[in-house]
This record gives C-alpha cells, sequence and structure tokens, in this order.
C-alpha cells in the first residue's frame, strides 16, 4: 500500500476561483504526478466549507471556503481527507455541518470529527492491497474541539489517544498517526512534542505526522517509527514574506508487509498556487530539512527550539500584561488570552520555556 499525507489545506481568496473552476493546473502545477503513483492523497482541510458567516469567538482568523471546493478536491485526486484540526469549526456548528455535507457530497471520506468528545474518537481505517492502516486524527485544544454536550474535532489527551492507538493496532497491521499542533513557524518541536510523539510511537504507531506548524520541521526514526515534526502547508497560498510559510513536504508511506518506507515530496508555492520543487528549489528544501535532521539526533534542535522561543518572548509578554487588555479597552480579551494559552498546548509550550522555575536552575 502506498499513502501519500499532505498537510494543511485551504482554498484562499488567491486561489479559491481556481479550486472552484477545477483548474488543476494553476492550483496543483505538477503535483498530480507525484499523486498518481499512490493508492491514496490524504489531506488535511483546514477550513470551514461553508457559506455561513457566523464566525465563533476565538483569537486568530477564522477561514473558510466555498463547498465546491470539496468538488474540485475530489477530481483533482484526493481519497481521504483529516479534519482534526483548529480552523474546520470557525464558523460554529452550521459551517462545521455544511463541510461535512460538501465532503460527503462529493464523495470524500472524513475523520477527526464527532457528535461528541467521545464519537469524534473513532479510528479511521482504511484498507488495500491485503494491508490494513489504522489512522488516528487528533488535534490540540485551540476553539475546534468536541465537548461532552457538542460536536468538533478530536482533542488530543495523551491517556487517551495512546490506548487509540494501541487499541487501533490490534486491528490493524499499521498505525499512522496524524497530529495537528506544534507551534506555528518553529522548524523543531518542542521539548514535550517530541516525548508525546514518540511515545506514539511506543504505542503501536509506525508513523506519526505532525502539521499546523506552517514551515518544514525535521524528522527523525526512532525505535523502528518514523516521526515528522512539521510538514508546512500543502496548498494554503497567501501574500507574505515569510519564506517558511512557502515550503512543504508532502509524504509517501509505502507498506509491504512489516516493513514501512517513508519519502519526502518537496513543493513550494508560487504566485497562483503550489508546485513541485525541482533543481535547486529542491535542493534548497531538502538540505535545510536533512540539516535539521541532524540536529535532531546530536542534541542541537534544543538551541533551535530554544532561539525560537527567545524570538517570541516580546509577543508573548506583551499579550499576558495588562496592557493587552487595555490596548484594546475589552478586558474579557486580556482574560481570554490567559485561557487560550493555557488551553492550547503550542502556546504552553512556549511560555513553559521562556517562565522558567526556579527549580530548574536551584543547586545547578
Amino acid at each position: 500500500m502506498k499513502l501519500l499525507f499532505g498537510a494543511d489545506l485551504v482554498p484562499t481568496p488567491i486561489t479559491e476561483k481556481a479550486f472552484v473552476e477545477k483548474d488543476h493546473k494553476t492550483v496543483w502545477g505538477d503535483i498530480q504526478s507525484v499523486v498518481k503513483d499512490y493508492d491514496r492523497f490524504i489531506v488535511n482541510l483546514e477550513c470551514a466549507l461553508t457559506t455561513h458567516d457566523g464566525a465563533i469567538k476565538k483569537f486568530g482568523p477564522a477561514i473558510k471556503a466555498d463547498p465546491r471546493c470539496a468538488e474540485s478536491l475530489k477530481d483533482f485526486g484526493v481519497t481521504d481527507v483529516m479534519l482534526a484540526n483548529n480552523h474546520v469549526f470557525d464558523y460554529g456548528k452550521k459551517g462545521f455541518v455544511e463541510t461535512m455535507e460538501s465532503l460527503d457530497k462529493a464523495g470524500l471520506p472524513y475523520t477527526g470529527v464527532g457528535e461528541n468528545d467521545v464519537d469524534c474518537r473513532k479510528v479511521y481505517y482504511i484498507e488495500e492491497k491485503g494491508v490494513k492502516v489504522a489512522i488516528v486524527n487528533v488535534c490540540e485544544h485551540e476553539y475546534s474541539y468536541a465537548l461532552p454536550n457538542r460536536m468538533g474535532t478530536n482533542p488530543y489527551e495523551p491517556f487517551k489517544t495512546m490506548r487509540e492507538i494501541k487499541k487501533a493496532k490490534e486491528n490493524a497491521d499499521h498505525v499512522i498517526v496524524v497530529y495537528h499542533g506544534g507551534k506555528e513557524h518553529s522548524g523543531y518541536p518542542s521539548p514535550r512534542l517530541l516525548e508525546h510523539m514518540r511515545e506514539m510511537v511506543l504505542s503501536g504507531a509506525s508513523v506519526v505526522l505532525t502539521q499546523h506548524s506552517h514551515c518544514v520541521g525535521c524528522y527523525e526514526e526512532y525505535e523502528g517509527g518514523h516521526i515528522v515534526y512539521g510538514q508546512g502547508n500543502l496548498n494554503f497560498v497567501v501574500d507574505t514574506k515569510r519564506e517558511s510559510w512557502k515550503t512543504s513536504l508532502m509524504v509517501g508511506v509505502e507498506l509491504n508487509g512489516d516493513d514501512v518506507k517513508v519519502n519526502f515530496h518537496p513543493i513550494y508555492q508560487t504566485a497562483v498556487g503550489m508546485d513541485l520543487a525541482t533543481g535547486d528549489k529542491e535542493k534548497e528544501i531538502m538540505s535545510a530539512f536533512y540539516a535539521r535532521n541532524e540536529e535532531l539526533k546530536n542534541g542541537e534542535w534544543v538551541k533551535g527550539w530554544d532561539n525560537f522561543c527567545k524570538e517570541m518572548e516580546g509577543m508573548y509578554r506583551y499579550m499576558l500584561s495588562p496592557d493587552y487588555a487595555i490596548d484594546f479597552k475589552n478586558p474579557e480579551q486580556g482574560e481570554q488570552v490567559y485561557a487560550h494559552f493555557l488551553d492550547c498546548e503550542a502556546h504552553y509550550d512556549v511560555i513553559k520555556h521562556l517562565y522558567r522555575s526556579w527549580n530548574l536552575d536551584n543547586e545547578i
């Protein structure tokens, strides 16, 4: 069985018209030449597909696209959709339901969501060529996750998720975890993320893929498993000077009995869509990726994470200060930023690194 995984996908104002018109050459360039070599092409749809305008209260943008984009994805070659992310619930229950209805209409199966915090944990199974694969799709706690009394996405809960992986392994030849989390724009995992993803391998996962960082991260083989810390954006085209936003890795997973092989297909953002990286562009993306992989092996990644956190320190100090709520003349804004940072693992990772307990230095 050959599976191809793409990360964050959003039809944006730049690409939405071409998506709707199924102008695949504009949106995808030559990526289809890779897609056709795989049995399944699995993507993370990181937006609501809805005409509804009622955005929920949240920090960060509310993202949606034309529901007809579901048909375009199907037509291009997408076979399965991951929905456990922090934007699919941006337009509330109406937008969430319309998203699922649009995928159903297009004939695209999906996972990572449910009617409540129990239903959303259903494991997703794929069978091809005599191989059965379980996919566990989870996301960090950032607005979209299901509650006991509300539909939503599958939230990452260390004990529950590890049990899901173990149970899935009893019913499948391989388990692949697609984890939507990690700090945006960091090419390195936090210490927490690294330990938790490794524990997923020890719990039975053959492959663990993290998404959401919007940049290419790094990769390691650990105890027989494969872990990718950050794939970058599959197709999330915006006008930005942040170069790391514009590159990505599609991850190919080849399964043959107990043997697991992982391949990387670099892609990059054009002015109007995405395309395969070749020549010097491919070398640029992959050489930086391989360098970070080496840092993961030799321990230098810790310095990379530390430097990233220090770069973010000014923003966090401001947002956690009384001045933040005063500037917005909105006390609720100030209170909610605390709730948001405590709820979301990625923000908590940075804050914990920046604000160290005395115990970490005592008697050292």
